[in-house]
């Protein structure tokens, strides 16, 4: 069996070819109930979000997975989008090591950014509530957050953290100068939306219109921030008074058409906009940005912001490889060891049945042994059984993962005949990372 992880993201794949492949919750769910039910893998977990889409997988043979993994993604995808110059597929010590830098954030668009970490614990959520998760990706995501929030108390990248929504702020400051008196419209109520508008008033904005399918919500948020809660219907008509507006919501299609500002631009008197689309998929239609006096920016542009964070990020970056290096050799040594437990706990099974048998016909020749004397049979025969299996659990730890790996395996089940007791041989690996279930 083997571990790997087929993506796409933010490195691989334009805004235009990750918004195909921007899947939702119910998508999700009803892939993994789907996966579950296939036996194209043991184990999956799918991770979406606006800037990566991947999938983890246990499979039987990674090479021969990849062309159905790849199809399985490609069957998903909104219109005829293929994702085939675009995905990358890591196997085994390379798959864990990837989702320990998704965790820790140093695979993110923003380096550091505190969102990631969240999105991965829901998606392994997600995953375990649909029954698609054992023991190996149990261990490996259970592992990964904790690296995650390792990285973040223990180097200082999350410090001045910063994410998309921070990044849309700056991106914002950068074309307006000063932002007391700038009116934003903040299209979306959600977790993206909150951050944005937290942003905005730390940066001093002042005048804040939050519009949101659910309007409760867009009231809830416009509460907390002293800002103003506009209906969803009407929010192109209070356009006409912002001068940037950031979208960030989860709809499927366009909610700004080139149509739209078109009309809205003439009633501005000559005020140019910002449109800041952090939003996968797009919120903005792309032809806005040919009108007069707006400047359209969608998450893709967010690049130069990113870059100028990445300078001073370097040295805790470089501490956080660190971590997740030490982190690594540590889970690969326990995948490895439990690669033997099966024949391991088989082994003390069996030993612990003849003791247990011997025991009781060495009691029924003294009835009349005392409690106390009894103790310390039951006490010596533990000992002696434990003393006995000691060498050759050291041996086959130490052989783990080695050459000689399969030599002690196939030895320890001739020597003590542990395939006479109703197992079956263990499977030949076709590659170094084992892994057994409990």
């Amino acid at each position: 069996m083997q571990l790997v992880v087929l993506g796409l993201n933010h490195k691989t794949a334009p805004v235009e070819v990750r918004e195909c492949f921007s899947f939702s919750e119910e998508q999700l769910r009803l892939a993994l109930r789907r996966l579950r039910d296939q036996e194209i893998v043991e184990e999956c977990v799918w991770l979406s979000t606006c800037n990566r889409t991947e999938l983890y997988a246990i499979v039987e043979d990674a090479e021969e997975a990849y062309e159905p993994l790849k199809e399985v993604m490609t069957r998903m995808a909104t219109g005829q989008q293929r994702p085939d110059d675009y995905v990358f597929y890591h196997c085994d010590q390379d798959c864990i090591k990837h989702l320990f830098r998704v965790s820790s954030s140093l695979d993110s668009l923003v380096i550091g950014e505190g969102q990631i970490l969240s999105q991965v614990k829901k998606a392994y959520s997600m995953a375990r509530d649909a029954g698609t998760t054992s023991t190996v990706l149990n261990t490996l995501f259970h592992r990964a957050i904790t690296v995650g929030k390792k990285v973040r108390t223990v180097t200082r990248i999350a410090y001045n953290a910063v994410s998309v929504s921070y990044a849309a702020v700056e991106m914002a400051k950068s074309v307006c100068g000063e932002m007391e008196k700038v009116k934003v419209l903040l299209l979306g109520a959600g977790e993206m939306g909150e951050l944005t508008a937290k942003h905005l008033v730390a940066s001093g904005v002042q005048t804040v219109f939050v519009s949101n399918r659910r309007y409760e919500r867009a009231v809830d948020l416009a509460k907390r921030f002293h800002g103003e809660a506009v209906p969803f219907e009407s929010f192109l008509q209070r356009a006409v008074d912002a001068d940037i507006i950031i979208t960030s919501t989860g709809a499927p299609h366009y909610m700004i058409r080139a149509w739209d500002m078109a009309h809205i631009m003439p009633k501005r008197q000559g005020r140019p906009i910002v449109l800041i689309d952090i939003a996968v998929p797009r919120d903005v239609e792309p032809e806005t940005a040919a009108i007069q006096g707006v400047t359209l920016y969608n998450i893709d542009d967010l690049e130069a912001v990113v870059e100028s964070n990445l300078r001073l990020r370097e040295q805790e970056a470089k501490a956080a490889e660190e971590i997740i290096e030490k982190e690594l050799t540590e889970l690969v040594s326990k995948f490895r060891y439990l690669s033997f437990q099966p024949v391991m706990a088989r082994l003390a099974d069996k030993a612990e049945h003849i003791r247990q048998r011997e025991m009781k016909r060495a009691l029924t020749k003294l009835p009349d042994l005392p409690p106390e004397e009894m103790k310390i049979m039951e006490s010596m025969s533990r000992m002696i059984i434990r003393k006995m299996l000691r060498d050759p659990m050291v041996r086959l730890n130490q052989a783990a993962g080695s050459e000689q790996e399969e030599y002690y395996l196939e030895a320890i089940r001739e020597l003590f005949k542990l395939d006479a007791i109703g197992e079956g041989k263990h499977c030949e690996a076709k590659a170094c990372y084992r892994y057994a279930r409990q």
